[in-house]
């Protein structure tokens, strides 16, 4: 969802440098970006290691964030270009869609509530609610097992790195959308620009891997 749905990662990325600095750590855009896709008690948990504080506990932290976060995308939330295109290119081919994210289902149900996409997802699963996240396979995993259909029989959309080694992972097709482009990302099945540059073309040559 975030960075490949909805344009959410310079949300998080302000809510961070917003809420970490009230504990003394001062964060750039580049710190931010290296922990795109990684869930946010992760994100904490590695800034608390890197710079202890004193004071609120790392839930309290957590909570902060999230809080924030939802309150920008309310005002500012926006869908990356392609969203509906690629959704209604599934839904013409009657194929089952789901929603496979580290964000927890409050944000999720912020940002899909937000953009008007509550329906577009009949099947909906969060990392924040198993015991590891992304690049750990198992939220791809239950996701896949909540729609009846083995993993490897599944495509998944990513944009982190975190998020493609989880798919690739748990054995589904890959297809990423980076933020920023890495050599990493080589290990997608394909890497696009955008969702909008997903044609007819482009499903046929996955559908031959």
């Amino acid at each position: 969802m975030d960075g490949l749905l909805i344009d959410s990662e310079p949300h998080w990325h302000e809510a961070q440098r917003r809420v970490f600095p009230t504990v003394g750590i001062e964060l750039s855009l580049k710190d931010c970006q290296d922990t795109t896709g990684v869930r946010i008690d992760d994100v904490v948990r590695l800034r608390y290691a890197q710079s202890p504080w004193e004071g609120p506990s790392l839930k309290a932290i957590e909570t902060a964030i999230v809080d924030e976060l939802i309150a920008l995308m309310q005002e500012k939330l926006v869908a990356k270009p392609g969203v509906q295109e690629i959704l209604s290119f599934f839904e013409r081919k009657k194929m089952p869609i789901a929603l496979a994210s580290s964000s927890s289902f409050r944000i999720i149900d912020a940002a899909l509530g937000k953009l008007n996409l509550q329906d577009a997802f009949p099947v909906m699963h969060s990392a924040d609610i198993e015991k590891y996240a992304k690049p750990h396979p198992v939220v791809y995993i239950h996701t896949a097992e909540k729609m009846g259909i083995a993993p490897a029989d599944c495509l998944a959309f990513e944009d982190s790195l975190p998020g493609v080694i989880a798919a690739k992972a748990a054995q589904m097709t890959v297809v990423v959308v980076p933020e920023v482009a890495r050599p990493q990302f080589a290990v997608a099945d394909m890497k696009l620009e955008s969702l909008l540059d997903f044609d007819e073309e482009k499903w046929q040559l996955l559908c031959q891997k």
